[in-house]
């Protein structure tokens, strides 16, 4: 039996590993098309931190002054929710098109599907990794002194890896299944920025109006924020992205397990 027919014929989840345990090629790929993108540039994805830095710098400003916030507590919760927004729409719409825009390697041979989502988070995490540097002068600025309660980050962002993995293989199968769901996410994550905390305090919110705080975008992000603003994010948005984290998962592996070896045939 050759080796594409007995990877055909692999489970789903040794289908799934064999795309995971690949970090040299799907990190490989993932600097390569950073460098591609910005190639004979000067400064290369420093030009997202940039034009980032001077959009929260515009903005802090205004924005302080429009809600009657003090300006040292709503820079860095403004800093923080544009620069974690930013990831969670890329993460997002990358997502959408994580097989498409790797279509000459699937049609070209045998590939894990799942290595194709880990290349679109990876490239991801780079530019969030030249974006969240920007958060330090903003902290040291307004004089944030950080608690232990610091270390809650990092289980959400584990959390956030997971929503985005299989959020990742959940769109990547049906969008490009069916192109048009693309254009929809986009309009729904448009949306959902202006009814996510971004830019406006959940304080400022009338009581009718709390429920806007139940969606997971809004619940990620204050799982997010508060720890490192010295904060500590209620109980029940941890129940929140944990039900919704389980609810992702479920539907990813259905769809992963049922129709991954179609997506060839589908680009």
């Amino acid at each position: 039996m050759s080796q594409a027919h007995s990877n055909l014929h692999r489970s789903a989840w040794a289908d799934w590993w064999e795309g995971t345990r690949r970090t040299d090629i799907w990190w490989t790929l993932a600097w390569f098309d950073i460098v591609l993108r910005y190639r004979r540039s000067m400064l290369g994805p420093f030009w997202l931190t940039l034009s980032m830095g001077l959009m929260i710098g515009g903005m802090g400003p205004l924005y302080s002054s429009l809600f009657g916030t003090e300006l040292s507590k709503f820079f860095p919760f403004l800093a923080l929710g544009i620069i974690f927004w930013g990831f969670f729409s890329s993460m997002v719409s990358d997502s959408c098109n994580a097989f498409i825009a790797s279509a000459n390697y699937l049609k070209q041979g045998y590939f894990p599907i799942s290595l194709f989502v880990w290349r679109s988070m990876s490239r991801n995490l780079i530019v969030f990794a030249h974006q969240i540097v920007l958060y330090i002068p903003v902290a040291i600025w307004a004089g944030i002194s950080l608690k232990s309660s610091v270390l809650l980050v990092i289980p959400a962002f584990i959390l956030l890896l997971i929503n985005a993995h299989a959020l990742g293989l959940l769109l990547g199968l049906i969008c490009t299944r069916f192109r048009d769901v693309a254009q929809i996410v986009t309009s729904v994550m448009q949306m959902a920025m202006f009814l996510t905390p971004v830019f406006w305090l959940p304080e400022s919110l009338p009581g009718r109006a709390k429920y806007i705080l139940w969606n997971p975008l809004a619940q990620m992000l204050d799982l997010l924020r508060a720890p490192l603003m010295g904060n500590v994010s209620p109980m029940y948005n941890w129940y929140g992205i944990l039900g919704w984290t389980a609810f992702c998962v479920a539907a990813a592996a259905l769809l992963f397990a049922k129709y991954r070896r179609r997506v060839v045939y589908w680009l």
